[in-house]
């Protein structure tokens, strides 16, 4: 057993966990993490991460003993460039080997938050994950990660030796392929209000994407429908309109949803061409656990999934699961620190 410091850090909030784990990454055998300390703070009381981290290894201490720590990893919502990180939506500047001299920690490796969804993979049972297609699994095969959240995240893994390597990738941005009529006018409608003269994939696949085919069609499709826009004035509309889609109370946010999950399918079958991932690919971030019920509805998704032509066979054989757990990244960075101790 490994004692790790592990965290999980965005622009809302930051996660903090002292875990032990033990185990490796070989396909089939699952790491073991076990969460002796955590807390959560708002990333915004701090004008540096390091007070922040001194602070939960004190109380740490306090409660815990302090055991001798092999290391850490935190997961940043952000891209990692020579174990440097400076967060998008914080004026945190973060460097791994200046932070583990601080914490007194043999070291400290920072990762994108997606590639800590991806190691997480690895810590979570059989329960944490709905089967959307059985596939035939091959445990020496690359894995597939592909998540709908705020944004669109996506990363794989492949055999290294006795485990699993994590990738990072950018794919959230590949342009988004429109295939329909009213695709291709939801395209249109996004590529006129963006900055640039191009539409990413994410702008669609995400829960901003959700909010933003809603939006189109209530002001391009149904203007004329006295129910049109109503979920946008809220706090949370993504949430709004695909809880109303699951209630099927409301036409327009009934549209909105399938065009999410049409595109949402394709995106992941578009993966599971470019890798090939008979390992598994999976379906990470909050969207497609929230609303499995719209996934799995007429085999909507896997139909999607599956639509590839004459080489639509070779995705038979994927396995492809929903990721339910949603503290898989914070899971993640634990299992990365085991990785480098």
């Amino acid at each position: 057993m490994t004692v790790i410091f592990a965290g999980d850090i965005g622009g809302t909030k930051t996660i903090l966990r002292l875990v032990r784990a033990s185990g490796e990454t070989k396909p089939g055998r699952p790491i073991a993490v076990e969460i002796l300390h955590e807390t959560t703070y708002p990333s915004q009381d701090y004008s540096e991460f390091t007070p922040m981290a001194q602070q939960f290894l004190a109380e740490a201490g306090s409660a815990l003993g302090m055991p001798t720590i092999a290391g850490g990893c935190l997961g940043i919502a952000g891209p990692v460039a020579n174990d440097r990180v400076e967060l998008t939506n914080l004026s945190w500047k973060i460097e791994g080997a200046s932070l583990a001299r601080d914490l007194g920690l043999p070291f400290v490796t920072l990762i994108n938050d997606f590639a800590a969804v991806g190691y997480g993979i690895f810590g979570l049972p059989d329960a944490a994950f709905e089967t959307l297609q059985a596939g035939a699994p091959d445990r020496i095969k690359p894995i597939a990660v592909l998540g709908a959240g705020t944004g669109l995240g996506e990363c794989f893994m492949y055999p290294n030796g006795t485990h699993y390597s994590v990738g990072a990738s950018e794919g959230g941005h590949v342009e988004y392929a429109p295939t329909t009529p009213i695709e291709l006018e939801l395209a249109d409608y996004i590529r006129k209000r963006a900055p640039t003269d191009r539409v990413s994939l994410e702008r669609v696949v995400s829960g901003t994407g959700i909010v933003t085919i809603y939006r189109f069609l209530s002001e391009c499709c149904h203007a004329n429908d006295p129910n049109a826009g109503r979920f946008l004035a809220g706090s949370t509309p993504a949430a709004a309109i695909s809880q109303a889609a699951l209630s099927d109370d409301d036409a327009i946010a009934v549209q909105a949803m399938e065009l999410f999950v049409d595109a949402y399918g394709r995106a992941a079958g578009d993966l599971a061409l470019h890798l090939l991932p008979y390992g598994g690919l999976y379906l990470a971030g909050g969207v497609a656990a929230k609303n499995l019920a719209l996934l799995k509805a007429g085999d909507r998704f896997m139909a999607q999934f599956r639509q590839k032509g004459r080489v639509s066979p070779v995705l038979d054989g994927v396995p492809v699961k929903v990721v339910l757990d949603q503290n898989v990244g914070a899971i993640g960075s634990a299992i990365c620190a085991l990785l480098s101790s």
